[in-house]
């Protein structure tokens, strides 16, 4: 009998693609041998089929894993452009290009209140014994999925953020993910551990170098907020149209903890996020932002899960989307409240708006409650620009475009005014002006003739 073995080539990487990744790669001996047990797990989970509730939705067969290798080298970090370095004091910033860390600094004043904050590879090395027990044990594990075993297995460089117990970075931190080079397969990991009573701010950022550059980005987030303690997390998502984004990302929030978590998402070809909010300790709270804007023919997708596990704990999920041209969006959503979650306060929303009758919006809200004493909510709506709108606009000498732009920065504006951070508010505001391609009235003046084209 003839033994048929599948051909994964398209779908993942190789047993010899592996080997040639260790083999250029200087790790401690424990290191390696995590990725080894990642990579079996990996293997077993290529070979099953994905979670159809998780993935029906979302063409794959497209995707063609052997295009894309990590960089064997470090790039020349120049050149790329970003969207929120620069525009705000930071206390400390980190850049990855292809896979390698290119830059890292913090501050004096930071540093000397024993915050770690730099590549992780380097300070996982440095400091074993603190920050192992946390990775990808806590938040993501790596037989989540196969997209969480394979990044198990490959991760490259990474940002690490640790704050100690009772210690207040008042500063935000900056962390730039970019691509530079054609085919570059990134796989970057975010961890980042806020001690009981500790508070950071993390803005962190994807990027391209150049929209010709086709790229592949399977990454993991891992946010553990401890007792007391407070973390906001910015994923700015931007990368070009020829990117895959592929990413696996939880949070952990302990007693009387607060998380706030913003999501945007603006660039790659095909996007899909897994979201996991673990409400694991009393009162609790987790507040989740969601920004969208796709366009083309983008095609990005949302898996997110509020898990409420223990009493008195509270979440609350917004995600808004405007989608334009060819582009789809698919948002599945779900709140799962424990036995012992009792007085939980859970809510979930998206809400998406159409620019064109070609766009495509899936909106798939769901709750899973196995508690009696409860208030959970959720919904979801879908629509066209009011035509009317428009109209009434251009009646008092408002062009069409900047119609549009009006009505979608109000569409967006109650997550804006959920953001405390000015600085995000001003570059999603600007990015959405130059998503609808409006970069000033004088600008649109000058191509008033283009206005038909919504």
């Amino acid at each position: 009998m003839t033994v048929v073995v599948a051909d994964h080539s398209r779908a993942g990487y190789s047993a010899a693609v592996f080997e040639a990744f260790l083999a250029a790669r200087r790790e401690p001996q424990w290191m390696t041998e995590a990725r080894r047990q990642s990579f079996s797990v990996y293997q077993q989970l290529l070979s099953q089929e994905l979670d159809a509730e998780e993935f029906r939705r979302l063409d794959l067969r497209t995707f063609n894993a052997s295009r894309f290798r990590p960089a064997a080298s470090a790039p020349d970090a120049g050149g790329i452009a970003t969207l929120l370095s620069g525009r705000a004091e930071f206390g400390g910033a980190i850049a990855h290009v292809d896979g390698h860390v290119t830059s890292s600094r913090l501050s004096a004043e930071i540093a000397a209140q024993g915050v770690l904050f730099g590549g992780l590879q380097e300070l996982l090395e440095t400091h074993r014994a603190l920050l192992e027990p946390y990775f990808m044990k806590r938040a993501v594990h790596a037989d989540a999925d196969r997209f969480a075993a394979w990044h198990a297995a490959f991760w490259t460089s990474g940002t690490l953020l640790y704050v100690p117990r009772n210690v207040e970075v008042s500063l935000p931190l900056h962390s730039l993910i970019a691509h530079s080079q054609d085919g570059v397969a990134d796989f970057s990991h975010t961890l980042i551990i806020v001690e009981d009573g500790a508070r950071a701010t993390l803005l962190e950022e994807t990027a391209s170098g150049s929209p010709d550059v086709a790229g592949l980005h399977v990454g993991c987030v891992e946010l553990i907020v401890g007792r007391n303690a407070c973390l906001r997390y910015v994923q700015l998502q931007n990368w070009n149209q020829k990117t895959w984004h592929l990413a696996h990302q939880a949070g952990c929030v302990d007693a009387n903890a607060t998380l706030q978590w913003t999501v945007v998402g603006l660039g790659s070809r095909t996007a899909h996020i897994h979201q996991d909010i673990n409400l694991d300790g009393r009162g609790s709270t987790a507040e989740v932002n969601g920004v969208t804007f796709a366009s083309d023919r983008q095609k990005i997708s949302y898996y997110t899960q509020q898990h409420h596990r223990q009493q008195g704990t509270h979440s609350d999920l917004l995600y808004r989307e405007v989608l334009r041209d060819e582009s789809r969006v698919i948002w599945r959503g779900m709140i799962k409240v424990d036995a012992a979650a009792q007085q939980t306060d859970g809510y979930q929303r998206s809400d998406a708006l159409m620019l064109s009758e070609d766009a495509r919006c899936d909106s798939i809200p769901g709750l899973e409650i196995e508690a009696d004493d409860v208030r959970c909510t959720h919904g979801a709506t879908t629509g066209q620009v009011d035509r009317d709108q428009i109209l009434y606009c251009m009646s008092r000498g408002i062009s069409r475009r900047e119609a549009m732009h009006m009505i979608v920065e109000g569409f967006f504006q109650q997550i804006y005014d959920r953001i405390p951070i000015e600085v995000v508010r001003e570059t999603l505001s600007r990015t959405v002006q130059a998503k609808l391609g409006i970069e000033a009235v004088a600008a649109d003046q000058l191509h008033s003739e283009e206005e038909d084209e919504y």
